[in-house]
C-alpha cells in the first residue's frame, strides 16, 4: 500500500516493454481533446476517444486498450454500465473513473465491479497521469477524497465467506497485496522461491482469482489488509 497526498494505491506488477494503450471517454469534446494531447505528451498511446459510454464499449472491444479512462456521468450509457460491459468482455483491461463528484456508493459499486480507480477532476493532470500509470501496473487508485471511508466500507460491507485459506496462503495473500514480488514474499516467509510460487498458485486457484488487482480487492474485503 502506498499513501500519497491525493490517493491511496495498492500496487501490482508493472507492464513493461511498451507504452500503455489508453482509451478516453468523456461527453465534453474539449476535455477529450485536452486529455488526449496531455496523455500523448506523457508517452501514452491514446488509441481512441469516445463521447458516450456505448461508444467507449465498442472502441474498447476493437482497440483493446490497457486502460480506459471513463467519465462516470455520460449520455447513452453511463460510466458504471460501460465499465461493467468492458470488464466483463476484457477482464485484463483496467478501468479508471474520472469524476466531478461521485458519491461514495458509486465508488463502492465501481470497486465491486472491478474498477481499478477513481480520480476527481478537481485534482491536477499530474494526478491523472500517475493514476493511469498505477492502474496500468495493476494497482488500485482511489482519490483521497474517498479513500479512507470508502475502502473501510468496502472492507466491512463486502466481506463474504470464501474458501478457507491456510496460514501460508493467507500470509501470501497479504504479501501480494503489499506489492511483494514472489522472491520478496519467499524471503519474508523464509521459504524457497519455488515453494512461494506453489503457495501463490494454490491461492489463486482456490480463490479463482488470477490477477493481482483482484487479489488486492479480495484482501481488502476479507480484512487481510486495512486501508
Amino acid at each position: 500500500m502506498q499513501l500519497r497526498n491525493n490517493a491511496i494505491t495498492f500496487s501490482g506488477f508493472v507492464r513493461r516493454g511498451r507504452r500503455l494503450r489508453v482509451l478516453i471517454a468523456d461527453d465534453h469534446r474539449i476535455v477529450l481533446e485536452t486529455l488526449a494531447a496531455v496523455l500523448s505528451a506523457q508517452h501514452f498511446n491514446v488509441v481512441g476517444t469516445a463521447e458516450n459510454g456505448r461508444r467507449a464499449v465498442l472502441l474498447a472491444r476493437h482497440r483493446r486498450p490497457d486502460v480506459v479512462v471513463l467519465d462516470v456521468t455520460m449520455p447513452v450509457l453511463g460510466g458504471l454500465d460501460a465499465a461493467r460491459l468492458i470488464l466483463h468482455a476484457q477482464p485484463k483491461t483496467a478501468v479508471l473513473f474520472l469524476t466531478d463528484h461521485a458519491e461514495d456508493h458509486v465508488v463502492l459499486e465501481g470497486l465491486r465491479l472491478g474498477v481499478h480507480g477513481f480520480v476527481v477532476k478537481a485534482q491536477g493532470l499530474d494526478d491523472l497521469v500517475q493514476a493511469i500509470r498505477d492502474v496500468g501496473a495493476g494497482a488500485i487508485y482511489v482519490s483521497a477524497l474517498y479513500s479512507r471511508s470508502v475502502l473501510q466500507a468496502f472492507a466491512a460491507g463486502s466481506a463474504a465467506t470464501g474458501p478457507r485459506l491456510s496460514d501460508r496462503e493467507r500470509q501470501m495473500l497479504r504479501l501480494i497485496a503489499e506489492s511483494k514480488s514472489t522472491k520478496e514474499a519467499a524471503a519474508a516467509m523464509a521459504i524457497s522461491v519455488r515453494t512461494a510460487e506453489c503457495h501463490r498458485g494454490s491461492l489463486m486457484n482456490k480463490l479463482g482469482i488470477h490477477d493481482t488487482a483482484g487479489l488486492v480487492r479480495y484482501a481488502i474485503r476479507q480484512g487481510v489488509i486495512v486501508a
